[in-house]
């Protein structure tokens, strides 16, 4: 998804809130290797970028910010800030990704097989105890989501993280012997 970044030059309180009137948003890029840096984006690509995203998959989003020389950077949302009245953006935080230092991220955990589930059909409801799984891993190895299959669950079953599908180059940073699934009576 690409979005174009505006270089700020202060971090003065009148320069962002100048930016906030002409319906921008104030943000920042993270980077381990060097200073963070100042920018800013356009609010009404942001939130047509935002529309495009399908719920839960913020946190493996990647965003190619371009600045004004058309140099691409590659990161992920770490924090959005919202206005407490209107709901509006008013912060951005990115995390710039590089291709050979590996990044913390929260995978979402997507249930299939929900229609056709047995617990389910005998009354049972699907409670879904662990939505994201944090993981560690390369740019490039990043999964947008893991599939958890629960058609063969019954009343009272459960799965665990273990079940779930995990490559060999992302580490999860959880106990796989959690539960993440469970069908139980309504």
């Amino acid at each position: 998804m690409k979005l174009k970044v505006f270089p700020r030059k202060g971090k003065n309180k009148s320069e962002i809130n100048q930016i906030r009137r002409e319906g921008n948003i104030p943000a920042i890029i993270y980077n381990r290797k060097k200073a963070s840096e100042t920018i800013s984006v356009h609010g009404i690509d942001f939130t047509g970028l935002m529309r495009k995203v399908q719920n839960g998959h913020l946190p493996t989003t990647v965003f190619d910010l371009v600045d004004e020389k058309g140099h691409v950077r590659h990161a992920l949302i770490k924090e959005i800030q919202y206005a407490p009245t209107t709901y509006q953006v008013t912060h951005l935080d990115f995390e710039e990704m590089l291709a050979n230092e590996k990044i913390n991220v929260k995978v979402p955990i997507e249930c299939t097989g929900v229609v056709d589930c047995v617990g389910i059909k005998l009354g049972g409801v699907l409670r879904q105890v662990i939505r994201y799984l944090r993981v560690r891993c390369l740019p490039k190895d990043l999964p947008s989501s893991f599939n958890l299959d629960v058609k063969s669950l019954g009343l009272f079953e459960v799965k665990r993280l273990n079940e779930l599908e995990i490559p060999k180059d992302v580490r999860p940073l959880a106990d796989l012997h959690e539960v993440a699934v469970v069908i139980a009576k309504k």
